[in-house]
């Protein structure tokens, strides 16, 4: 539980270090339209990632109870839907036409952010298989 708890917490850190990143970025005005538009969509789903891991955490500090097999699958799913926004987040960034800085700068950023929160959810379905079912 305390690793699964890390691991959020790690994850939820990176993912807001990277919107704020990715912030700055759109504010410094260098990026075409297209890249603006994939940066403020990505930063959107990143948005939706830092909800998902807070709501999250929030719901792994009372794993108390009957209902522990219910709150680790509420977990599982959010923890699943962040790492599906961190691979959306990609998605505006595809085809030869965004090759450049931007789309490296915000790659390498996700892609960090995605494993994080892949690790975290290794370790939720880990202990998922240690509790009975609900």
């Amino acid at each position: 539980m305390k690793l699964a708890h890390a691991a959020l917490t790690v994850s939820l850190s990176t993912a807001r270090s990277t919107s704020t990143m990715m912030s700055r970025m759109s504010t410094a005005g260098r990026m075409k339209p297209r890249e603006a538009a994939a940066v403020s969509d990505c930063m959107e789903n990143l948005g939706d990632s830092v909800n998902e891991l807070q709501e999250s955490l929030e719901e792994m500090a009372h794993m108390r109870g009957k209902n522990m097999g219910l709150k680790i699958n509420d977990i599982q799913t959010w923890v699943s839907a962040a790492l599906t926004n961190d691979d959306t987040c990609m998605d505006g960034f595809a085809g030869n036409t965004m090759n450049g800085e931007v789309k490296n700068a915000v790659r390498a950023h996700v892609v960090k952010v995605a494993r994080l929160t892949s690790n975290a959810l290794a370790l939720i379905n880990a202990l998922s298989s240690t509790q009975s079912s609900p």
